[in-house]
């Protein structure tokens, strides 16, 4: 979970009122310092600050080099003699070096593994540790004189500290993990829904057009004496097209609806060219009160034309199918019925998403679909689609 590729920017707007915060704090904390020498530690406790705002984008190593920068400025200011002021516990580290090892604790914690997090904390711990030791005898010697602290003075205030850090980086690291699930989970959902959406395509679009070029194929072994090959070559080329428009989707990372021819102004008479290609006997009813917007006509036209493939595949002896579009109060009837018989083996198999397809593409529009057998003899498809 380390995060070590977070730009700039995003470090930026991330970061800011970490920056703000320390800056005030170790700004203020300048008027503190005594003696000339005490200025000393104002460089160290700016390399500290800076660790810290820098953090997430190298967790671990910021925690190791906050730990010997804080080493570091202990060691010196114990050299020139002088104590870390404003110092907030009992003598080594100020306000502002503490709360940045809060803050590189916090992050360190959030985003790196237990291992990590584990020898960072500890290392920051002890630099913080080793500092109140360094620190010490100048302190005592200046401000307590005979005065022995108490452990407690010391542990309990440090705990809480190290409580709040821990606890708020355990927080954001949970709260990353969960919006890390929830964004996965809508990857996948939004994966599945194109997947079936191009699949629907596929079947509806593809699949219709290599049927017409079996039943033609048939037709003409049957009859030699037809000429079959101008139809079988039409065919061909609309799944061409179809498939070429898939591509494109796919490649142009477009919605899969795109993939689709768009209807016409007309959604009667695009139904009438369907049932002109699909060399059965049609006849339509249409009964439309209401203006259709292109979508609803797009999945119309794929319901029709996946209701016709599939009488052409399944159905014998067919003498006529019924095409019916109308409208009333807002809601966008439309049924096919056909006479054939079942023919047994349909033409070229079937992968039986045909009825799958059709009642996803009623559903999410809001509408319903049935489908069934009709006696004596025959298929029906019914949906109803709400316009708006």
């Amino acid at each position: 979970m380390e995060s070590t590729d977070l730009n700039w920017w995003l470090l930026a707007k991330r970061q800011w009122p970490l920056a703000i915060s320390l800056a005030v704090i170790a700004t203020s904390e300048i008027g503190a310092i005594s003696t000339g020498a005490g200025w000393w530690q104002v460089p160290g406790i700016a390399v500290i600050c800076v660790l810290a705002v820098l953090a997430p984008r190298r967790p671990f190593d910021a925690a190791l080099a906050l730990a010997f920068a804080v080493a570091c400025v202990a060691v010196y200011m114990r050299l020139l003699g002088v104590a870390i002021e404003p110092h907030l516990l009992w003598s080594g580290a100020s306000i502002s070096m503490t709360g940045a090892a809060m803050a590189t604790i916090a992050t360190l914690v959030r985003v790196a593994s237990r291992f990590r997090s584990v020898v960072g904390v500890l290392a920051v711990l002890a630099a913080l540790a080793f500092a109140e030791v360094l620190g010490w005898p100048i302190v005592a010697a200046r401000y307590y004189r005979d005065w022995t602290p108490d452990a407690w003075n010391y542990v309990i205030p440090a705990g809480v500290l190290l409580v709040l850090s821990l606890g708020t980086g355990l927080y954001f690291r949970a709260r990353d993990a969960e919006r890390t699930s929830q964004l996965a989970a809508s990857v996948a959902a939004a994966q599945n829904a194109e997947r079936m959406a191009l699949a629907r395509e596929l079947h509806d679009v593809v699949a219709h057009y290599v049927t017409a070029i079996v039943v033609h194929a048939q037709a003409g072994q049957l009859n030699p004496s037809v000429d079959v090959l101008p139809s079988i070559a039409a065919s061909g080329n609309e799944a061409l097209t179809a498939m070429r428009r898939l591509v494109g989707t796919l490649r142009d990372g477009e919605s899969s609806g795109a993939a689709s021819p768009a209807a016409s102004s007309s959604l009667v008479d695009d139904v009438r060219a369907l049932a002109e290609e699909s060399g059965l006997p049609v006849r339509l009813s249409f009964d439309l009160q209401d203006a259709v917007p292109q979508e609803l006509a797009r999945s119309v036209l794929r319901l029709v034309q996946e209701s016709l493939t599939n009488t052409a595949k399944h159905a014998a002896a067919v003498s006529s199918v019924d095409v019916s579009l109308s409208s009333m109060d807002g809601v966008l009837h439309l049924a096919v019925y056909d006479d054939g018989v079942a023919s047994g083996v349909p033409v070229g198999g079937s992968g039986g998403y045909g009825l799958v397809g059709m009642r996803e593409r009623a559903e999410l529009l809001g509408g319903t679909f049935s489908a069934g057998r009709r006696e004596p003899t025959g298929w029906t498809v019914r949906a109803d689609l709400p316009i708006s």
